[in-house]
């Protein structure tokens, strides 16, 4: 089983990812995690923390010579900001503890964890709740869905992002999307298509700043090249659809996700939602049928279709305004207003890198549990068995 968990809060000196079930043979250099990494870091709209921080991975375990050993893979993320909270987030008791310590935060912000984790941990000090609530979080994520992503890769699997809607601005879809997805969009500040949308989207992002505001928006995430069959209609918790939504909706301030055409089918009638099948020769990968739409973003019945994978994921604005919005003192019982922790006017292209790393996440686990194998090599094999017997179901009925 695949699977992955985070540890680290924001300020503190470190986060650290863990990747267990990782086949033996892959690969993998800290380099192609990195770059990951600093992908997450870019966007027009990002705040001081993103020019402090130079999110570079090291290996604990689980690589050797250059290829994954099977074991659990282990990686250090440094904070380099955390020099200058070591007072504020030490770990050890500290002389005039439990008294508040430095920044400490009382004045709960509306949108964020903070209010409901004080009460849930019964906590004094907020800071105990979102150091680790804090999107920062997310680097560790992708991380783990970096070395998913070069996985995928060695089966012919790709996967990109660009945004679609930001700070109230939709961008236009071009009816054909680049080859290389992210390639094309990297080179834009706000990782769009459209460069019109996006001149706007820029000034709406300058207006408000200058507001003390915060924007949110919608990214596509699209996955190429999953062959059909992956996740199940036997049960609700192996439906990929499900699993797909439950770990895009985990992302810090998302708070919609769609597949395929989403609520958009809800309005429309059958003949225009559902996607015809015909034959399609030489596509071994989806059984030499296709569909002559993607309206359903490559899942029927929480199974893959081997149409693409098609994802958008809607974000709210940031939690954090520079000019707070009212809340709660809890030290003196007051309205107040909220806590103003340096933040991101908009993280909106970022999200893109983070949805992109659940989604290599998930394909990932479903093509392991599909395969199986200790090695890659075993899991190639596996997988080329069933690419070559799906593939005759068609001819031989014909023949």
């Amino acid at each position: 089983m695949l699977r992955f968990t985070t540890a680290g809060e924001s300020h503190g000196p470190a986060l650290i990812s863990i990747l267990e079930g990782m086949p033996a043979g892959l690969a993998l250099l800290a380099a192609d995690v990195d770059v990951d990494l600093v992908r997450r870091q870019q966007g027009y709209g990002r705040g001081r923390r993103m020019q402090i921080e130079q999110d570079a991975v090291q290996f604990l375990s689980g690589v050797r010579a250059g290829e994954t050993l099977g074991s659990p893979i282990a990686m250090l993320i440094p904070n380099r900001d955390w020099k200058s909270w070591t007072e504020i987030m030490d770990s050890a008791p500290r002389e005039g503890d439990p008294a508040p310590r430095k920044r400490s935060v009382t004045r709960p912000r509306p949108g964020h964890a903070d209010l409901s984790g004080i009460f849930k941990y019964d906590r004094e000090d907020a800071r105990d709740i979102l150091e680790r609530a804090s999107a920062r979080e997310t680097t560790a994520r992708v991380a783990a869905g970096a070395i998913c992503r070069k996985f995928l890769r060695g089966f012919g699997i790709t996967a990109g992002s660009h945004v679609i809607h930001l700070g109230g601005i939709d961008a236009a879809r071009p009816d054909v999307l680049p080859p290389d997805l992210n390639a094309a969009v990297d080179a834009s500040p706000l990782r769009t298509l459209d460069a019109s949308a996006e001149r706007r989207m820029i000034e709406r992002i300058d207006a408000a700043k200058k507001e003390g505001n915060t924007l949110g928006g919608i990214v596509e995430v699209i996955c190429s090249g999953v062959p059909v069959g992956l996740g199940s209609h036997v049960s609700w918790d192996r439906k990929l659809d499900g699993r797909l939504g439950a770990a895009l909706m985990s992302i810090p301030a998302v708070k919609g996700v769609e597949i395929g055409i989403g609520f958009d089918s809800s309005r429309r009638p059958g003949s225009e939602v559902h996607d015809e099948i015909e034959l399609h020769a030489n596509s071994a990968r989806t059984g030499n049928v296709k569909r002559r739409t993607n309206r359903a973003g490559g899942l029927e019945g929480g199974i893959t279709t081997g149409e693409q994978l098609v994802v958008r994921v809607g974000m709210k604005p940031i939690s954090t305004l520079m000019r707070p919005l009212g809340t709660v003192d809890f030290a003196t019982s007051a309205p107040a207003a909220a806590t103003a922790e340096r933040s991101d006017v908009t993280a909106v292209p970022a999200l893109g890198v983070i949805a992109e790393a659940m989604v290599c996440f998930v394909v990932a686990q479903a093509m392991l549990e599909k395969f199986g194998g200790d090695s890659l090599a075993e899991s190639k094999r596996n997988h080329d068995a069933y690419i070559a017997h799906i593939a005759k179901r068609i001819h031989e009925r014909v023949e």
